[in-house]
């Protein structure tokens, strides 16, 4: 086991030691992944945008064309075009033709939670509200 605590202290800088150095070895055996985090960061740096989160609200309740989400969101069609296509590659928005016409949707319904996660820390910032009963 002090072997384990000595590899796992390698990753620590150097120059800094652990207050609690089975719970810094516990810490990073449970740690995500790089991958994992880098598909998490680029989902949040998504959803750091609003017009690209007005989209993803719009495409929350239907699928919608570009000029409707233009409308919707207030923005011209290009820029939707270019939203759309920054989150289809990040796997948030998915797309079916119907005849001339391009429909976008939401690629799965994990977002919708996120959302509802985020309203709910809104209300706890903003109106002091108490942790929801699902934490």
């Amino acid at each position: 086991m002090h072997s384990d605590i000595h590899k796992k202290q390698k990753d620590i800088p150097s120059g800094l030691t652990p207050i609690d150095p089975d719970g810094v070895a516990e810490l990073q055996a449970s740690a995500p992944s790089d991958e994992l985090i880098a598909v998490v960061t680029g989902t949040f740096q998504a959803l750091g945008d609003p017009t690209r989160l007005k989209i993803l609200y719009a495409l929350v309740k239907r699928s919608c064309c570009v000029r409707d989400l233009a409308i919707l969101v207030g923005v011209s069609e290009s820029a939707v075009s270019h939203q759309l296509r920054f989150l289809k590659d990040r796997r948030l928005v998915k797309q079916r033709r119907e005849g001339t016409t391009i429909y976008y949707s939401l690629d799965d319904s994990h977002l919708e939670v996120l959302f509802r996660e985020a309203e709910n820390h809104a209300d706890h910032v903003y109106y002091g509200l108490p942790d929801h009963p699902n934490v």
